[in-house]
């Protein structure tokens, strides 16, 4: 069985009922989620051996989230207990026109104030085959980057691949920070999963005569954002998301997927979603890319994976994909009827 590592924060959501504005509510729901951990339930669900790795308080709330993960079979054993909060996103899902609403409350969580010596790294990817973190783990500051390095030194040297979404967060730090923050790190990337704003906004790279509000996407624009990223940085792999914003309700969602060994470059169907929740939607489709390579896929076939898990995941509430490798596969295989299984 495969073995795969994810790092990063998983935080407390707080939600209004249904879709009620912050300022109407006067409940809220709670879940659990955050980038990384969203991967390793996807993951963990397919069958495969996935460990989180993060710091969270030893009090209850922090007890909460790590069940949160053991639920759904994720190896929660190398997380680390200790400092003094959860980190915490609120979240107003949008609604037609209206689009969805994210606040942060994290500073100084857990990880946030986290230090290098919390985490043995050589102990930690012994026997791993895969390591994957995002854009968001270096953005919580303080030693954060230099933990990411760390992590990504100690993969490399067990021979492990690591992927990474650059998952850029403007809320959490400035390009510019971004941008240098990220240029070290995805040195030791194999794979980088982007979206049509995130090589735009970490690393200046656009593509060209595309419109995702008019719904309009150059493909010819996405291979040569593709080609530029891993031109930069040596990917052996480049996987870009491409998402056609018609209303918070109605996307449409497909993929690109670039082997550079093969001067490949995949484009999957594209999903027409009426979406009951997005967030996750990016990291449902890592944890199935991450699934596809690792499970030998060809490229056409791992993109096809990937969509399919994600497009199923955006019908599903809270932060994680619960849905099984049949599951997906029935989707991209062409069986998108939503008809009722008796």
């Amino acid at each position: 069985m495969k073995k795969i590592v994810t790092f990063g924060e998983l935080m407390l959501r707080l939600q209004p009922y249904n879709y009620e504005r912050f300022v109407q509510c006067d409940h809220v729901e709670f879940t659990f989620g955050g980038g990384e951990a969203n991967v390793s339930v996807s993951l963990a669900n397919y069958g495969m051996d996935a460990a989180f790795v993060t710091k969270l308080p030893e009090h209850t709330i922090g007890q909460s989230a790590v069940n949160s993960l053991r639920r759904y079979g994720v190896d929660t054993s190398k997380i680390v207990r200790g400092g003094d909060r959860v980190g915490i996103y609120f979240n107003e899902k949008g609604a037609s026109q209206r689009g969805s609403v994210c606040i942060y409350d994290r500073a100084n969580s857990s990880i946030a104030t986290a230090d290098p010596s919390d985490f043995d790294w050589d102990s930690i990817f012994e026997g791993v085959d895969w390591f994957h973190f995002t854009g968001i783990t270096p953005a919580l500051g303080g030693n954060m980057v230099e933990i990411c390095k760390q992590a990504c030194i100690a993969a490399k040297a067990k021979g492990v691949k690591i992927s990474c979404d650059l998952n850029y967060r403007g809320k959490l730090w400035t390009r510019d920070e971004a941008r240098a923050a990220m240029t070290e790190l995805c040195q030791y990337v194999d794979v980088c999963i982007s979206n049509e704003e995130d090589a735009k906004d970490v690393f200046g790279i656009e593509a060209e005569a595309t419109d995702i509000y008019a719904g309009e996407i150059n493909h010819e624009g996405y291979k040569s954002v593709a080609k530029q990223l891993a031109d930069k940085f040596g990917f052996e792999m480049v996987a870009i998301t491409l998402r056609e914003s018609h209303s918070a309700f109605d996307n449409g969602w497909s993929a690109m997927l670039y082997n550079v060994a093969e001067d490949e470059y995949c484009f999957s169907k594209k999903y027409n979603l009426h979406i009951i929740d997005r967030v996750g939607g990016g990291d449902s489709f890592g944890g199935g890319l991450i699934y596809s390579l690792l499970s030998g896929k060809n490229t056409q076939a791992a993109v096809e994976f990937a969509v399919a898990a994600s497009a199923l995941k955006h019908s599903i509430e809270g932060d994680y994909n619960m849905v099984s490798v049949a599951e997906v596969e029935k989707l991209a295989k062409g069986d998108s009827s939503g008809r009722i299984q008796r």
